[in-house]
């Protein structure tokens, strides 16, 4: 059973007890298919890991990757993924037979076939059917890009390292250089990430983006010791008309019990990876209009996402994917 319920501009899915969040603007190409993971995994506390890391056995990630794809389904679409090294490593994938994905260095004729946890880069690009590009993020900002012209994809893992190395506007330029997408042309998705309300960074990160970025000043915001209280700054799940996970499903906040914003939130500099993506996709050429931004502070609602900054080495990873349907699936 199915249960969509409106996020703003996103839409939250549930089925078979998982949640994911699409993005509007990109549901309007019916041969599109996208998702941004929640930790939602239904009844019995358990939650929807899907990244391979020290806190959880690679069994379980694979079968919380196996039902995360079935009800998506895409169980007939190869899976892309890489090493994530907070690079600007742009990897072209393509399908070869039995499933086995080729990866090449975007941009470049010469390839090398490897398995995905052998290929380092933060972001995948393809004008392939039945490719499912994915990146995973605990706090990280998850970039999805089409382009309905040529009808080619793109999926970025966008932390601050990669964001000061221009990883989302790198990007642009190799769909622009592999498939000819002109950047007016294309539409983006900017998933739940750490918002600037708990990413306090410190002064060499500051000086580093005022480095490269004339407009760094629009990257960062400042919070003192006598800044209203974290609440009014920033509205509770109730307050927004945002949902929270309970025992059934996902209904008001107090069904946690306690609210997802009870951690406190730092002073000094905040990061703002919203702005600095923003940016890049403006000094690409990328139009404004077109990109939709999810709202959601990954480090405020423990209840629908993991965060590597509130929870540590502890934290489950999510996964935002992206692919084209095959024609036959497509209607």
């Amino acid at each position: 059973m199915e249960d969509p319920a409106k996020f703003g501009r996103f839409l939250l899915r549930r089925r078979a007890g998982l949640s994911w969040l699409e993005a509007s603007n990109l549901n309007q190409f019916p041969w599109l298919v996208h998702a941004f993971s929640t930790r939602v995994a239904g009844s019995g506390g358990s939650s929807l890991d899907l990244g391979t890391h020290s806190s959880r056995q690679p069994r379980e990630v694979a079968e919380n990757r196996r039902r995360f794809f079935r009800q998506l389904r895409v169980e007939n679409f190869a899976i892309a993924s890489l090493k994530q090294v907070h690079s600007v490593q742009v990897w072209q994938v393509r399908a070869l037979r039995r499933g086995r994905l080729e990866y090449l260095p975007a941009g470049f004729s010469l390839h090398a076939e490897a398995h995905s946890a052998d290929r380092e880069g933060d972001a995948l690009v393809t004008d392939q059917p039945a490719v499912l590009l994915s990146v995973r993020t605990a706090d990280c900002l998850p970039v999805l890009i089409v382009d309905p012209r040529r009808r080619a994809v793109a999926a970025v893992h966008a932390g601050w390292r990669g964001l000061l190395k221009r990883i989302v506007e790198k990007t642009v330029e190799r769909m622009h250089g592999v498939f000819g997408s002109e950047p007016r042309d294309l539409v983006a998705a900017l998933g739940p990430s750490i918002r600037a309300c708990c990413y306090e960074v410190g002064p060499e990160v500051v000086g580093a983006f005022h480095e490269q970025f004339p407009q760094a000043d629009k990257f960062f915001h400042r919070r003192s010791a006598a800044a209203a209280p974290a609440a009014a700054n920033h509205p509770t799940p109730m307050k927004a008309g945002l949902p929270s996970l309970s025992r059934r499903g996902i209904r008001g906040a107090s069904a946690m019990g306690t609210s997802p914003l009870k951690h406190e939130r730092p002073e000094g500099w905040h990061l703002d990876l919203i702005a600095a993506a923003l940016g890049q996709f403006a000094s690409a050429g990328v139009r404004k209009s077109p990109v939709q931004v999810a709202d959601y502070c990954t480090a405020c609602r423990s209840d629908l996402f993991f965060s590597y900054r509130r929870d540590g080495s502890a934290a489950g990873r999510m996964m935002a994917v992206i692919g084209l349907r095959a024609p036959s699936t497509s209607n």
